[in-house]
């Protein structure tokens, strides 16, 4: 247990720094950045490069935003063995109903127990 939250730590880290590291050297928009990262999910998660990374690190590998691109790739790759050519495109809305359905719900209730203001 001990062993897998340090390995989830290094990779959620590294991920982490990554990030940061385009943020300070690069001029690229944090929105690009984002992006990058949800790419790069979906073209390792494609050549199950990024399952591999999940199964070792865990948490660390599966919660960042590659983690998101990845189960994009997962879910379209199931649902065309599935469905065919349909595949392509429900794939990723059932892959990720769940995740995103917590998300907004999460938000909501933020927004209703806290005083949400403009900047």
């Amino acid at each position: 247990m001990l062993l897998m939250c340090i390995k989830a730590f290094i990779v959620g880290g590294l991920i982490c720094v990554v990030g940061q590291l385009l943020i300070d050297f690069t001029k690229m928009t944090p929105a690009r950045i984002l992006v990058i990262f949800v790419c790069t999910g979906v073209v390792l998660g494609a050549f199950g490069v990024y399952d591999k990374l999940v199964d070792f690190a865990g948490a660390g590998a599966a919660i960042p935003l590659t983690g998101f691109g990845n189960t994009l790739a997962n879910g379209v790759r199931d649902a065309i063995k599935e469905q065919g050519f349909m595949g392509v495109l429900t794939g990723s809305f059932t892959a990720m109903a769940g995740g995103i359905t917590v998300a907004l719900l999460s938000a909501l209730v933020t927004a209703l127990v806290t005083k949400p203001k403009d900047k």
